[in-house]
């Protein structure tokens, strides 16, 4: 090839080689060299130039503050972004930059605090100033679908630096769609922890997983998605940046908390403004009147001084990450903030009072407190109840289903010789009432037994308003002979069992995950994806059934028992009791000090505890965990006016054929659960 016909860079290449006295081009060689007007050259050359000249070095906090706009659609704060706005994510954010020699960055934190904003800043300056392949990962697929819509669209809109780097999703071959927006150099994927495919799906020089105490423990029975996701960065050696965002859940089961304590354990020293002693910020330091959320103040650890919130404008200026440890991976860094840190105008000391207040003798709101204001780990208690405490709380029923329970679930365990099946009816707040506990006697080789748990389906329990009601959902584990479980359950169709496999492990966003479909033989042939299936948390919801135990009932007869509260007839045995309480949460550690829950037995039988979580897992299912009001208030309309007119000494007639979940009278028949948009 002549030089004549060589392109711009190999044109700059020979010349730049030709001799010690000729390093540059000039406008002249350009215009010459390529036979252009000047206002041809002139444009190469600019192009060249621009080309040529090295990346603003730039933080990303930096970049934020120059490029970044926020959205009306997904910012309460529309405008130019400013780190200023939240000092505490200007150290987090530069840790993010190439130039910080970090590869691992863990933050563990409040609700609400920017840290999502944060890692979209990254994201921005990756597809401006750092092009490479990044995968985004939120708990699930639908997450990465709307995280798309309502952050990263609004982000690359808004910005005109990224704008103009990914071209719009409605332009063919835009290589811009909702999981996936390609920009020079790179390439943004953004899929779901439960998604073993999306995990696996490229090579990743920067990772963000965002919110990693909400993944499920395994990601399509394939492994842990962090470490699936993590796997993708290792052809990037030192190159790479994966940085892990939570609020945590569970004290021994907390991803987020096991990457802080890792680390080197950063904290925000923010200096007093009466003594200028510097402190990280603690919950047992607000202090308040008794009984005015009002007058809550922060009190220095130095001079003891109340200091009032307007200052801390000034002091989050001022402040300063200092690590608190020493972390066994120099790559590897840790950061912790609580909502005591939310600037002026968001979460207010006065509100953060009030929300503690307010989580006051319920568990469940002391959990979502810790976690969500002190960003730090519940502390799960596996105690088990006494049984001879629940012996003594046993109350007769006026009926086989008292009258606040809406609908029925039941939870079947198949043993070798038996299937054992307790039948709950559930009311507002997921107070549960024990129903019936069922033996079938002859284990899952034998025709009869599960001709006898057919028959269960259909049969009916009389509500204390007088109606029969049936099972809305059975949920029948598939852990011993999971063949022949699936082959009954084929029989019934989906509408009214579901086949369940226990996962151990703790997940309160998704309890219950699934269905999935999965190979079953039905007469001795193999159906490839032939039986749906549903994962349980188990340990999920033993640790809710333990806390329901610890509900005491109303001392007044009529008075409402608290949400949650669990009602034993008084025709169970001190067995089925001691089956209840059969296991204890322990706390134990793996060979590299990881510390991590699991429930172990105290005795051989736990079927009771077992089929209360199948029952559970059942209603959930159902969708009583989503029930809104306009629900609640339909089941109990259906139930008090498909009644209203039934003495209670009549004897209904009992229906032939009873579908799933129908209360059924001889005056009138065919109520059942109408959820249309929470059944399968």
């Amino acid at each position: 090839m002549s030089e004549s016909s060589s392109t711009p860079s190999q044109t700059s290449g020979s010349r730049l080689h030709e001799g010690d006295n000729d390093h540059s081009l000039t406008d002249s060689d350009l215009t010459e060299d390529l036979d252009l007007g000047f206002d041809g050259a002139e444009d190469i050359l600019r192009a060249w130039r621009r080309g040529m000249r090295p990346d603003a070095d730039l933080t990303v906090s930096e970049w934020a503050d120059a490029h970044r706009w926020l959205s009306s659609r997904a910012s309460a704060e529309p405008g130019r972004y400013r780190t200023a706005r939240t000092p505490y994510l200007r150290g987090i954010m530069d840790a993010l930059s190439p130039s910080h020699p970090a590869q691992r960055i863990s933050f563990m934190k409040a609700a609400q605090v920017g840290a999502t904003e944060a890692g979209n800043n990254w994201i921005g300056f990756v597809i401006h100033h750092a092009p490479g392949p990044m995968l985004a990962v939120l708990p699930t697929v639908e997450m990465a679908k709307r995280t798309s819509r309502g952050r990263i669209d609004p982000l690359i809109e808004d910005s005109p630096a990224l704008k103009e780097r990914v071209s719009p999703a409605r332009s063919r071959d835009a290589g811009n769609s909702m999981l996936s927006k390609e920009f020079p150099g790179g390439i943004l994927v953004l899929t779901g922890a439960n998604s073993a495919t999306g995990l696996r799906s490229m090579p990743a020089r920067y990772v963000f997983l965002d919110e990693v105490d909400a993944y499920p423990a395994s990601a399509d029975e394939e492994g842990d998605p962090v470490t699936l996701a993590e796997a993708r960065t290792t052809t990037f050696a030192h190159r790479r940046k994966v940085f892990m965002v939570s609020t945590p859940t569970i004290r021994g089961l907390s991803r987020i908390e096991r990457e802080f304590e890792a680390s080197d354990q950063r904290r925000f020293f923010v200096p007093c403004p009466h003594c200028g002693h510097r402190q990280w910020l603690q919950f047992e330091r607000l202090r308040w009147a008794k009984g005015r959320p009002e007058t809550a103040t922060y009190h220095c650890e130095g001079c003891e001084r109340p200091i009032a919130e307007h200052h801390k404008t000034e002091m989050l200026a001022r402040g300063e990450w200092r690590a608190t440890a020493v972390s066994a991976d120099p790559t590897a860094i840790g950061f912790h903030l609580s909502a005591l840190y939310s600037p002026i105008g968001w979460k207010s000391w006065e509100q953060i009072a009030r929300d503690w207040l307010a989580a006051q003798g319920s568990d469940e709101m002391l959990r979502a407190a810790r976690n969500t204001l002190l960003g730090e780990t519940w502390i799960e208690s596996g105690e088990a109840p006494e049984w001879q405490r629940l012996a003594d709380r046993r109350i007769a029923f006026p009926a086989q289903i008292p009258a606040g329970g809406l609908f029925l679930t039941a939870g079947a365990d198949v043993q070798k010789d038996r299937i054992e099946v307790d039948v709950w009816a559930w009311g507002r707040g997921l107070e549960s009432w024990l129903v019936d506990h069922i033996v079938i006697p002859g284990g899952p080789d034998d025709p009869a037994c599960w001709e006898k748990l057919t028959a269960l389906l259909s049969q009916t329990w009389v509500h204390e308003n007088g109606a029969f009601m049936t099972l809305a959902k059975l949920a029948i584990d598939t852990g011993y002979e999971s063949a022949a479980v699936y082959a009954w359950s084929r029989k019934q169709g989906i509408a009214q069992v579901a086949p369940v496999k226990g996962l151990e492990g703790f997940n309160r966003a998704t309890p219950v995950s699934g269905p999935t479909y999965v190979d079953a033989t039905v007469n001795g042939r193999k159906l490839k994806r032939g039986a749906r299936l549903w994962t349980v948390a188990t340990a999920t919801f033993k640790a809710e059934t333990y806390r329901y135990l610890r509900i005491e009932r109303p001392s007044e007869p009529d008075a409402p028992a608290s949400a949650g509260t669990i009602h034993l007839p008084d025709w169970v045995d001190s067995e089925w009791l001691k089956q209840l309480v059969a296991e204890q949460l322990v706390t134990i550690r793996d060979r590299r000090g990881y510390a991590r829950q699991e429930w172990q037995k105290l005795r051989e039988r736990n079927e009771a505890l077992d089929t209360r979580v199948y029952a559970r897992a059942a209603a959930w299912i159902l969708g009583a965990d989503r029930f809104d009001e306009r629900m609640w208030r339909q089941l109990e309309k259906q139930a008090g006016v498909e009644t209203a007119s039934v003495p209670m000494d009549a004897a209904p007639e009992k229906p032939t054929a009873p579908q799933a979940g129908k209360m059924t009278t001889p005056r009138r028949r065919g109520w059942k659960i109408s959820t249309p948009r929470y059944m399968e």
